[in-house]
């Protein structure tokens, strides 16, 4: 099993930045992948990021491309979600999941972890 924490969400203005956190404990050498997901009100999940916990390979949502940043620190179990530039649309649940055998990595199926997510409110 792994266990996941997210901190870092808060309330920010349009166009600030916030940045999350995500650490993963138990079977950590497990994981393959790492990523965000965000679910606002009354709305699907939705992909953000994901890094190959290996080859660091990322990949982001159109949504969110060049404006928010994933990365990992492997030596502390840790990804991280740098989100600059942000808009109220931005502004949901975001949880971070961890997958041992993440083929897709945008697909919600793929990861075999969840966080409790922590949220993220943009205020125009």
């Amino acid at each position: 099993q792994v266990q996941l924490v997210e901190s870092g969400g808060g309330l920010v203005q349009a166009g600030g930045s916030l940045r999350l956190s995500c650490v993963a404990s138990g079977r950590t050498l497990s994981i393959y992948a790492m990523c965000w997901f965000r679910q606002a009100p009354e709305k699907e999940r939705e992909f953000v990021a994901a890094i190959s916990w290996r080859s660091g390979s990322r990949y982001y949502a159109d949504s969110v491309k060049y404006r928010f940043t994933i990365s990992r620190d492997k030596a502390k179990n840790t990804v991280y979600l740098q989100m600059n530039s942000l808009k109220p649309e931005d502004t949901a649940v975001y949880s971070c999941a961890a997958g041992a055998r993440t083929v897709v990595f945008g697909s919600e199926d793929q990861y075999d972890y969840w966080g409790q997510g922590t949220q993220v409110t943009v205020s125009s």
